[in-house]
């Protein structure tokens, strides 16, 4: 779209429009609706519905025209309530009445239908039809999620564009011909998208109904408010409730972060608020039970073991692990309490599933917007972003199947934008450093990296002639975060023009490291050598020593070391990569304090129990994975023993002799802001300001640090600021190759058997027993068949696991998913490992 404004006339008012937008845009932007029911922004214009005809003319006289196809042009005159307009919109709204059912006392869409809206703004006010109505089975059930009543469907294209177009999955369409065109699925295919409820709530009248919402509440019913999903990339959405109950989430357009899209999994998992598995009272164990306890006695008991802790081994024998489920308030109040408080600096919002803390500070920092910029190239360090980052890939497959942005990707398997790419670079477990060092060398790269030079030559081009947005993150849980953090260390030494973004898979990892829930820093990305005096002024003290990461704390727990281990929302026993060192660890250490919001694995290993609150019960600010800071909003009251986590950090400050000097959400943030160059200048009022948050730092954009205040450690500088630079990727361990030898991937399925989707009824049953998928020529050198169990063994473990073919996976390369609910690859990996080799074989040889 040109940037050149031209001059045209909307219904006597002479305005301005930018060149080459859409007439039903450039109307909109001025004041003037026009109604329509097929149009929506962020697909493209079909014209189907014929709701949004006005009169047009451009030198040649009025005519009729569909402003959502026709774009303006200088001296255009538009009439959209001529009387030729108003009796064409009557007739539409008349024709689509013809079959459509009058039950809006009973349809789910009542009282939000924008057929409803306009038949009583532009319809004829009476109708003319007394034949009888056409008539279908409903509802059909079109999948688990979405229920289909097609004698409401009045053919607007929307969802069945959304499918194809947005989201590539085109399981639903148009079938039969005239009078008898209904949208339905294919035969025996159900539509069994991720992305299904996106097709809900965009449909204009009832046809498409949610099973999860169908005939729980009515619109006037039910409590608004704009909020944050907690999720890595910080969805925009509205929740709604009636009776002090998340009844649904919809999306909410965020220009700068999900376009109003949203994933299955997040949308439906309001479920799990109101769910009966939750922890609802405070827990102390007694005679090797956990019973209910009061809060006084039960932090009573946290702080006393944490006092006894510090005075037998010192600070370093307290560990904090979690709080990435956590708002930047709640995490600031941990990481206060841990480092300013306790004294130690073992804390680690990730699970040994993310990236190192100082790399993904060291990086410059991208945005989504920077990925999905026209003119772009994406590489992909990563795994099937669609499994784990929902509306990131329904932005980014959009500008690259528009040809807007070109995807370059290194993955050890083929995924969903893999037949989008320009160049797929398929990565050995463990080799993503090699190939990275090969990107910026292909003549002498080729032969180490076993990739073809031509490939690492158009790959290279790519990156040194445009816009480098990469994404990083961790493909593979069965392997080291080394290799990932080592390849983007190295490619913002070869390409200093590339912007970051770190896909930290945890909802608010990314923002519990600005916060300081990691070792080594403070809030704001500044390192514990680097501090200033002013954060020992604010806290009291800072540790003296560098901690460890979760890998560490669990090791030294395991060790007899750490004697009080508090889990803020963590679970290692199921997200732990190495189970067996989460099992040692837990039965080792001798105070596990869980705070949380259901009675998970590890929680039932704690000898205190707090229950917290969940997201919608709760108000403070949300961090994702671009730095982007966006309002969550309290719609609904917890239950009446559930606390926020920042009190509890609070009261154990207390009990401890301190004072956190917290008394609310904003006091929190407030106080961060104060304190961090990195939050400074976004105040709590400013971030809720504007639908689309604020982007930090606010002095200078995503990468560099703050005006005259101390530049955030590693923002704007070379990684060799943090001392990583020169990161080594440790040798991996020499293996006598044969026909049974493989490499690991332990990647995550959208759906799995994780603590919240198990708690939502309609989403529960949605993980994919656990299969070992091996590539289709693999089973000849196996001597194996599909559906055959095999043994697989590694230096950590032995499991049995039926096998699966699976062209994804290439050859040498065998993958297992993880939390499947099924066999779990934990009991494989070795945290200490780079790669997890194995071995796989038939359970006779």
């Amino acid at each position: 779209m040109s940037e050149t404004p031209v001059r045209i006339t909307v219904d006597g008012s002479e305005v301005q429009a930018a060149s080459g937008q859409l007439l039903i845009d450039a109307c909109e932007q001025v004041g003037t609706y026009i109604p329509r029911f097929c149009y929506h922004p962020r697909m493209r214009p079909v014209g189907m519905c014929r709701m949004c005809l006005v009169d047009v003319d451009v030198g040649r006289g009025p005519a009729l025209a569909p402003s959502c196809m026709l774009t303006v042009s200088e001296g255009m005159v538009v009439e959209t309530a001529s009387e030729a307009a108003r009796k064409a919109q009557d007739g539409v709204l008349e024709f689509l009445l013809v079959n459509h059912p009058l039950d809006c006392p009973v349809c789910d869409k009542g009282g939000e239908c924008p057929l409803q809206d306009q038949t009583m703004a532009y319809g004829p006010g009476e109708s003319r039809f007394v034949e009888e109505k056409r008539h279908f089975d409903k509802p059909l059930p079109i999948s688990d999620l979405v229920y289909l009543d097609r004698e409401r469907c009045i053919l607007c294209d929307r969802c069945t564009r959304f499918a194809d177009e947005v989201a590539g999955e085109p399981l639903i369409g148009f079938m039969g011909r005239g009078y008898h065109t209904e949208v339905n699925t294919f035969p025996d295919r159900p539509f069994d998208s991720y992305f299904s409820g996106n097709t809900v709530q965009l449909c204009p009248v009832g046809a498409l109904t949610a099973r999860p919402y169908r005939f729980r509440a009515r619109p006037w019913d039910l409590t608004e408010l704009t909020s944050t999903y907690p999720n890595a990339t910080g969805d925009r959405i509205s929740l709604h409730a009636s009776r002090n109950r998340l009844l649904r989430i919809q999306g909410v357009d965020s220009e700068a972060v999900n376009h109003g899209w949203l994933a299955d999994r997040d949308r439906f998992s309001f479920e799990a608020v109101a769910s009966p598995g939750r922890l609802q009272a405070p827990m102390l164990r007694s005679d090797g039970e956990l019973v209910v306890a009061s809060w006084s006695a039960a932090l009573a008991a946290a702080a006393a073991a944490v006092g006894e802790a510090l005075g037998g081994d010192g600070p370093a024998s307290v560990a904090v692990v979690g709080g990435a489920r956590l708002c930047a308030e709640d995490q600031y109040a941990w990481a206060k309490l841990a480092k300013g408080v306790i004294g130690t600096d073992n804390v680690d919002a990730q699970l040994g599933d993310g990236l190192p803390a100082e790399v993904v500070c060291a990086l410059p920092r991208g945005t989504i917007a920077d990925a999905c910029a026209p003119g772009g190239v994406v590489l992909t360090i990563a795994g099937d972003l669609r499994e784990e980052f929902g509306s990131l890939f329904l932005r980014l497959r959009g500008a690259v199947d528009s040809g807007a942005v070109t995807l370059a990707e290194m993955s050890p398997l083929a995924g969903s934008l893999t037949p989008l790419a320009r160049c797929s670079l398929r990565v050995r477990p463990g080799d993503a450093d090699v190939i990275a060092e090969a990107i910026l060398d292909p003549p002498q790269g080729a032969a180490l990296a076993g990739i073809a030079t031509e490939d690492l030559r158009a790959v290279a081009a790519l990156a040194a002639e445009h816009p480098l947005t990469v994404l990083v993150g961790r493909s593979s849980v069965a392997e080291s975060a080394i290799p990932a953090a080592a390849a983007a260390l190295r490619l913002a030494g070869g390409f200093p023009h590339a912007r970051f973004l770190p896909l930290l898979r945890r909802g608010g990892a990314a923002g519990a490291i600005d916060a300081g829930l990691a070792p080594g820093l403070l809030p704001g990305r500044t390192t514990l050598e680097s501090a200033g005096a002013h954060y020992g002024a604010a806290w009291g003290a800072v540790p003296s020593e560098r901690g460890t990461d979760t890998a560490g704390i669990l090791a030294a727990a395991a060790a007899g070391r750490i004697d009080v281990l508090f889990l803020i929302g963590a679970d290692p026993l199921a997200d732990f990569p190495d189970r067996e060192l989460a099992r040692r660890a837990l039965e080792r250490v001798a105070t596990v304090v869980a705070v949380d919001t259901f009675a998970t694995a590890s929680v039932s290993c704690a000898e205190v129990v707090l229950p917290a609150v969940m997201f919608g019960e709760r108000s403070g600010t949300h961090m994702n994975i671009e730095g982007r800071a966006t309002a969550e909003t309290q719609l609904v009251t917890p239950p009446p023993q559930c606390r926020r986590d920042w009190e509890i950090a609070a009261e154990l400050a207390l009990l401890l002799g301190s004072d956190l000097g917290i008394a609310s959400p904003r006091q929190a943030w407030d106080e961060l802001a104060d304190l961090s160059p990195l939050h400074a200048g976004a105040g709590w009022d400013d971030v809720r300001a504007d639908l689309d948050g604020m982007l930090l730092p606010v002095a200078a954009g995503s990468s560099a640090g703050n005006g005259g205040a101390p530049s955030p450690a590693g923002v704007g500088e070379p990684p060799s600021r943090l001392g990583l630079g020169d990161v080594q990727l440790p040798a991996a361990p020499a293996v006598a190759f044969d026909s049974y030898s493989y490499r690991l991937v332990a990647d995550r399925r959208a759906y799995d058997a994780g603590t919240v989707l198990s708690n939502c009824p309609s989403l529960a049953g949605f993980a994919r027993p656990a299969a070992l998928r091996l590539n289709p020529r693999d089973f000849g050198r196996l001597g194996c068949g599909p559906d055959d169990l095999l043994r697989v063994t590694s230096p950590a473990g032995v499991v049995s696991v039926t096998a699966t073919p699976d062209e994804a996976v290439p050859g040498a390369v065998a993958a297992l998913t993880v939390n499947s609910g099924g066999v779990d690859p934990g009991e494989l990996i070795d945290a200490e490992s780079v790669v997890c080799e194995i071995r796989v074989e038939p359970p006779t040889s």
